[in-house]
This record gives structure tokens, C-alpha cells and sequence, in this order.
């Protein structure tokens, strides 16, 4: 058994038990205190972690959105130039031309709306007072008589009201359907109109009025489905005797060109770049979007219904701008070229390279598109000069002697032109000329001397300088001819004959020898004119 404590030494040992138990807390609060301390830094450290985690992915998604944002682009400019690059081979007109211009008159059935539905007319149950009961009528009868009055006055009144709103109803259906009758008989009338129209344009064109065509291919050719960035506009003019169709077209400026080839992500600068597209490919796909918007408005004119109307197109293609000198607008022409039906018949318009088939026809091509440097073009693009002539058929025109120089300048490109088809020339294609004369490139077929020949045709009231023949020769030299003709109404210099003589492939004509070839191969006797000088 122990021995028992005295009363100091308890004293002693509970001081002792009551600093223990003090230490013991002081070091479960020390643990304690230690262990918040270390949840909080463990909680802050894992607030940086997940904050840092946070920012790594959102660097992540910034860098993943940047890098398809370049790649979206890139796409977006890859499928422009695809774009441009199939305009010749994009869609077609569609063949009949005409149905497509008219319309069908659908009519509207007559709907009333919540007029159609009438409010029900006013019951006498609604009115009528309740029934008395037995002690009522004994006592109160001249009280129900009174109530049975007044609830036949309000009765009386609902049915006038009523059939006041029923009559105003019915009025204004009445309305509203003469109102339906006339708006459907206008729009039947405006189908009809113009379905008239289209009827009347359909044989004005199928005719060969000139105007009728002028306007029908304008329309249909302005409606050739294309990028809607690119100019559409177009004129025409129909020279009715030979099924030609004269074309001015606007073509699109060096910018609808992407001046960026791709775009990357530089993911040092956290930006989305460009990479420039280089100046000689964006020349050189300018310069191929502008041969294949001639060729395709070449193609849509051959396309049109119906297809006797034209058998050979000649088109203009101008740019507008503004002169970087004088600020004034202008509208340089960048290709001519001319084809007929059967000639565009052979391409194969999905394997050709454009530029090449311009050159193949002999177009007239601005050396340099992409400067705007202009062309003269194969024919006047004021076709209000070819509206104004009456008869294109110059030779069957004339008759009484006609007077070579004061004929119109286009009448003397077309007697020319027919000239030198009746001495088996092909292909012709002219091009304006300033002085009211013919330039011209043809091919004679014959198998020994023929080949590809210029001809210039002056209308001169004397002698021709010497500088005409040796422009001739330099135009021949360009366009690799084997033969130059130079045909004048007047008379040639001794300057002119020896270059001739040197030169060994330029052949003259002089007013006298015009004369005779126009009485030999077109039956015609024609006057030269009054000269000066001889």
C-alpha cells in the first residue's frame, strides 16, 4: 500500500500536475498553432499552384486560339485566291435565258385575319334577373317587374351595339377583300407586263434587232454569277450583218489581289503576323485574273440563247482609276481581244493557261497590267459610234459612186474588212486607229505565202509620209508577221517605195490599185475623193 502524501508534499505534487498539464497545453496549442500555420501555407502554396496551373493553361489557350485565328486566315486568303484563280471556270448562264426573265403570277388567298371571327350576339340569359321566390311575389312583385324593365332596356341595347360592331365587321372585310383584289389584279397586271416585255424582247432578239440584243446580252451577262468584289458592268454594241458583238468591259484593279500570301503566330512577340505576298506573283496573278475575266465574259456571251444570234465577240477590257498626275479619272484599256464562235469552240477552257490563249488570238495586251499601261484598243470603246451607223454592210450600201474619204470611219473598216475577206483573208481583228484608217492583223490560209498579215489602211488626201510604212514594220515585227499591206486613198512617196523595196514583205496599195480591187472582188465603183497636192 502507499505510503500517503503529507499535506505540503500534495501540495507540491498538484503544483507540479497543474504545471504539467500547463506545459501540455501550452505545447498542444504550440502543435496547434503550428500545424494552421502549416495548412495555410500548404493552402497558399496550393493556390499557387492551381494560379500558376491557371495561367500556364490560359497562355496555352491564348497560344492554341492565336495559332488557329493565323490558320483561319491563312485559310480564308488561300480560298480567295482559289477563287480568283477559277473565275473562267466558274458557273455557267443558264440556257434558257429567256424563261428566267419571266415571272408566274401566284395568287394570294383573301385573309382576314380576326375579322373572319364574329362576337357572339348578346343572350337574354345575361340580362334576366333571378326568379323570384314564393314571398317575393307576394310582397315585392312591383320590384321584380321593375328589374325585369331595366334588364330589358340593357338587353335591347347590347343587341343594337352588336349588330352596330357585326355591321362595321362585315365593312371592314369588305375593305380589306377590295383592297386584296386590287393589289393581286396590280401584281397579276405587272407579270403580265412583264412577260410581255420578255415576249417582245425574246423576237426583237431572235430578229437581230440591234438594240433588243444589246440590251438582253447586257443583262444577262451583268447577272454571270461571280465574286461580288468584281466589277460586273458591261456594254455592248450588235453589229447585226456580221453577228458581231462588241464588248466594253470593267475589270477589276490590282487590289482584289491578296497582298498576304499566309499569316503565323510568333508566339515571342504573342502576336498574329502577315507574310507579304511577293511583287511578281501578285503581278502575275493580276495579270492572269484579268485574262480570264475577258475569257469567261467571252465564254457567257458564246453561251447566251439563242446561240445564232452571235458568231463572233469582240471585247474591251478597261480599268477605272484616277491619273496619279492630274487626279482626274480614266479607264486605260488593259486587253482587246476578238474570236468567233468557232475559233472559242476549240479551247478547253478547264486545262488552258489564259494569258497564253489571249496571246493565241492575237489579243492586244498591256505588256504591263499590273502599271495600268493601256492598249489601243481592236475598236472605238464609244459604242455609241456603232449604234449610230444605220447599215453595217458598208458594200451594200453603196451604190451612186460613193466617195471613199467621206465615207464614216467605221463604214470604211467594214469595206475594207470585207476587202480583204473576199481575197481570202481570216481571223480579222482590227484595232483602232487615230487617224480614221484601219489597223488590222488577219491570216491568209494560202499554204505558200500566206500566214499572218497586218494591214493598215489610211484614209490620206495626200501623199503618205514614209513614217506610216515603217510603223508598219514595226507592227509587223511585233506581231511576227510574214506580210504588211498598207492601203491608202491617196498616193505613195519615193521615201516609201524605196523602204519598201528594202523591207522585201510590205506590199502597197495606192488610191488607183484600191479602186480596182474593190470593182474586182466586190463589184463596186467607188470615187476616191478630192486630193491635194498632185
Amino acid at each position: 500500500m502507499a505510503r500517503k502524501r503529507g499535506f505540503f508534499a500534495e501540495l507540491e505534487h498538484q503544483r507540479r500536475q497543474r504545471e504539467l498539464a500547463e506545459r501540455r497545453f501550452q505545447a498542444e496549442q504550440k502543435r496547434l498553432a503550428e500545424q494552421a500555420v502549416r495548412e495555410r501555407q500548404r493552402a497558399e502554396q496550393a493556390a499557387k499552384r492551381a494560379e500558376a496551373q491557371a495561367v500556364r493553361e490560359q497562355r496555352a489557350q491564348r497560344v492554341e486560339d492565336q495559332q488557329n485565328l493565323a490558320v483561319e486566315l491563312t485559310a480564308k486568303v488561300k480560298a480567295r485566291v482559289a477563287e480568283l484563280d477559277s473565275i473562267l471556270i466558274g458557273p455557267r448562264l443558264p440556257a434558257s435565258s429567256f424563261d428566267q426573265l419571266r415571272q408566274t403570277y401566284k395568287p394570294t388567298p383573301f385573309d382576314p385575319g380576326r375579322l373572319a371571327i364574329p362576337e357572339p350576339p348578346p343572350q337574354w340569359e345575361q340580362f334576366a334577373p333571378a326568379p323570384p321566390t314564393v314571398l317575393a311575389r307576394v310582397l315585392r312583385k312591383s320590384s321584380h317587374d321593375r328589374a325585369t324593365k331595366d334588364a330589358q332596356e340593357r338587353f335591347a341595347e347590347a343587341k343594337a351595339k352588336h349588330e352596330h360592331d357585326e355591321n362595321r365587321r362585315l365593312a371592314r372585310i369588305a375593305e380589306a377583300k377590295s383592297k386584296h383584289a386590287q393589289a393581286e389584279a396590280s401584281m397579276r397586271q405587272e407579270v403580265d407586263q412583264n412577260n410581255a416585255q420578255v415576249d417582245q424582247l425574246e423576237r426583237d432578239v431572235k430578229a437581230g434587232v440591234p438594240q433588243a440584243v444589246e440590251d438582253y446580252f447586257e443583262l444577262l451577262l451583268e447577272a454571270s454569277p461571280q465574286p461580288d468584289d468584281l466589277p460586273a458592268d458591261v456594254e455592248t454594241a450588235y453589229q447585226a450583218d456580221a453577228r458581231k458583238l462588241l464588248i466594253v468591259r470593267d475589270l477589276p484593279g490590282l487590289d482584289v489581289i491578296p497582298e498576304t500570301r499566309e499569316y503565323t503566330y510568333v508566339r515571342t512577340r504573342d502576336e498574329v503576323t502577315s507574310k507579304p505576298r511577293p511583287v511578281k506573283e501578285i503581278k502575275q496573278r493580276y495579270g492572269n485574273l484579268v485574262a480570264q475575266v475577258v475569257l469567261r465574259t467571252m465564254r457567257d456571251a458564246f453561251d447566251i440563247h439563242p446561240i445564232g444570234i452571235v458568231d463572233e465577240v469582240a471585247i474591251n477590257g478597261h480599268v477605272s482609276t484616277r491619273n496619279k498626275a492630274t487626279g482626274k479619272p480614266e479607264r486605260p484599256c488593259l486587253v482587246s481581244v476578238s474570236a468567233t464562235r468557232e475559233q472559242f469552240a476549240e479551247f478547253e477552257l478547264d486545262e488552258l493557261d489564259p494569258t497564253e490563249c489571249l496571246r493565241h488570238l492575237n489579243a492586244l495586251v498591256s505588256p504591263h497590267p499590273w502599271d495600268l499601261e493601256a492598249v489601243r484598243p481592236i475598236f472605238d470603246p464609244d459604242l455609241s459610234k456603232y449604234r449610230l451607223v444605220d447599215a453595217h454592210d458598208a458594200a451594200a450600201g453603196l451604190d451612186s459612186r460613193p466617195v471613199l474619204l467621206e465615207m464614216r470611219p467605221f463604214e470604211f473598216e467594214v469595206l475594207v474588212k470585207q476587202l480583204f475577206e473576199a481575197m481570202g483573208m481570216k481571223s480579222w481583228v482590227t484595232q483602232a486607229s487615230r487617224d480614221d484608217g484601219v489597223d488590222a492583223v488577219a491570216v491568209n490560209e494560202d499554204p505558200i505565202m500566206g500566214g499572218v498579215c497586218v494591214i493598215q489602211a489610211k484614209r490620206y488626201r495626200s501623199v503618205v509620209p514614209v513614217d506610216a510604212v515603217r510603223a508598219l514594220a514595226g507592227v509587223m515585227d511585233d506581231k511576227r508577221a510574214s506580210r504588211g499591206v498598207l492601203v491608202t486613198t491617196s498616193w505613195f512617196g519615193k521615201a516609201t517605195e524605196d523602204f519598201v523595196g528594202r523591207h522585201g514583205r510590205i506590199q502597197l496599195i495606192a488610191g488607183p490599185e484600191l479602186k480596182h480591187l474593190l470593182a474586182e472582188h466586190l463589184d463596186l465603183d467607188v470615187v476616191i475623193g478630192a486630193l491635194k497636192g498632185r
